[in-house]
C-alpha cells in the first residue's frame, strides 16, 4: 500500500465515529457499578500505521461513541508483542486497560520464548475476535512458479534450495511458511528479514523466491501485477482476489494461517463488563460503516463472542505451539 493510500484510509477513521450508534452511557445497578466512567486504555502491541494499530484505532473510535467515554490507543511495541501483554497481564481486572491483539502475540509468540513475565494461558480474559486478515504466498510474475504444486514440487526435488523471506524468526508470516512445509513434507531456506516490506522488496528484486504476505500489503502488488499469488493462506478466498485459490484448495486440504485480531481483557475482569464490551464490539465490527472502512485494507470482520472465542484462542496456541516445538523454531 502506498504511503498516500494509507494515509486517506487513516484519516477516514476520523469521519462519521459517531453515526454508528448514539453514545450508550453508562449505567449501574445495585449489583454491577456503571461502566465504563472514564478514560479506557487500549494497548496495541506494536507501532503505529500497521494493520493491529488500524483495527484498535477504528474500535477504540467506535467504542467512545457507543459508550460515551473515551477509549484511547497506547502503542507498547516489543518481543513480538509479549512487552504489551505482560502489561495488559499487570493491570487491574477493572476493564480499563484492554488490548487489541493479533494471534502471532497470543498464539505464536509465547513458545518463542523460554520465559514469559505471564502465564499466556491464565493471564487473559479473551473478549471476541474483531476481524480477520489472510497471506498471499507471492512470487515474481517472471519466476518459474505460476501455482502452488509448481512450488512444491520444486522443492520436493531440490530440498532446501528454495528461498522465502519473513519478517523476523516466529512472526505470522515465517510459521504459516513452516506450516505449509510441515504439512507437504517439504523443506525450503528460511531469509529473515527486519519487515514484512523488506520482504516483499526482496520478491520483488528476486532476492528470494517467495514470501507470505499479508492482504493489505499484497493486493496493491497483485492488481498492479508486479506479484503473482499462488494461493491464499485463508480457509476462504479472498473477496479481493476471488481468482487466487486457497492453499487447502490447492492440496493442503485444512491449512489455514490467517493474522486473527481479538479483543483481551486482563483475567478476573467482571464477566458483565467482558459480556458489554463483547457485545459493543460485535456490533462495531459487523457495522455497515466498519465494514466500508476496512474493506480498501482487504480486512474481513468477524465480531466474535466470548464463548466462540476462548476455544478458537486455545486452539491456536495448541497448534503453533505444537509447530514451533516439533519443527524447533528459535528467535534469531
Amino acid at each position: 500500500m502506498s504511503i498516500t493510500r494509507r494515509e486517506a484510509v487513516l484519516g477516514a477513521l476520523g469521519l462519521g465515529a459517531a453515526a454508528l450508534a448514539r453514545p450508550a452511557l453508562a449505567q449501574g445497578s445495585a449489583t454491577a457499578p456503571a461502566y465504563p466512567t472514564r478514560t479506557v486504555t487500549v494497548i496495541v502491541p506494536f507501532a503505529p500505521g500497521g494493520s493491529t494499530d488500524f483495527v484498535a484505532r477504528l474500535l477504540s473510535q467506535q467504542l467512545s461513541a457507543q459508550l460515551g467515554q473515551q477509549f484511547v490507543v497506547d502503542n507498547r511495541a516489543g518481543a513480538s508483542g509479549t512487552v504489551a501483554q505482560a502489561i495488559l497481564a499487570r493491570a487491574r481486572p477493572d476493564g480499563y486497560t484492554l488490548a487489541v491483539v493479533p494471534n502471532g502475540t497470543f498464539a505464536m509468540a509465547p513458545f518463542m520464548f523460554e520465559r514469559l513475565p505471564y502465564d499466556n494461558a491464565t493471564a487473559f480474559a479473551p473478549i471476541g475476535m474483531l476481524a480477520t486478515n489472510a497471506m498471499f504466498i507471492c512470487v515474481n510474475p517472471s519466476g518459474p512458479y505460476k501455482t502452488l504444486a509448481d512450488l512444491l514440487q520444486a522443492a520436493r526435488e531440490k530440498p532446501g534450495t528454495i528461498s522465502y523471506a519473513s519478517a523476523g524468526s516466529g512472526v505470522a508470516n515465517h510459521l504459516g511458511v513452516e506450516l505449509m512445509l510441515d504439512m507437504s513434507n517439504t523443506s525450503m531456506l528460511h531469509v529473515p528479514y527486519r519487515s514484512g516490506a523488506q520482504g516483499v522488496q526482496a520478491v520483488l528484486a528476486k532476492e528470494v523466491a517467495l514470501s507470505f504476505v499479508d492482504s493489505v500489503t499484497a493486493v496493491p502488488y497483485l492488481r498492479s501485477g508486479e506479484l503473482w499469488a499462488l494461493a491464499v493462506t485463508s480457509a476462504e478466498r479472498s473477496k479481493e482476489a476471488p481468482d487466487v485459490p486457497t492453499v487447502a484448495e490447492s492440496g493442503l486440504a485444512g491449512y489455514r494461517a490467517s493474522t486473527d485480531f481479538g479483543l483481551f481483557a486482563p483475567a478476573g475482569t467482571p464477566e458483565a463488563i467482558v459480556n458489554q464490551l463483547a457485545g459493543a464490539a460485535r456490533r462495531i465490527m459487523l457495522s455497515a460503516e466498519v465494514r466500508e472502512k476496512l474493506a480498501p485494507l482487504s480486512i474481513d470482520p468477524v465480531g466474535g463472542t466470548p464463548e466462540e472465542f476462548r476455544p478458537y484462542a486455545a486452539q491456536e496456541m495448541e497448534k503453533w505451539g505444537a509447530l514451533i516445538r516439533k519443527r524447533n523454531i528459535k528467535p534469531e
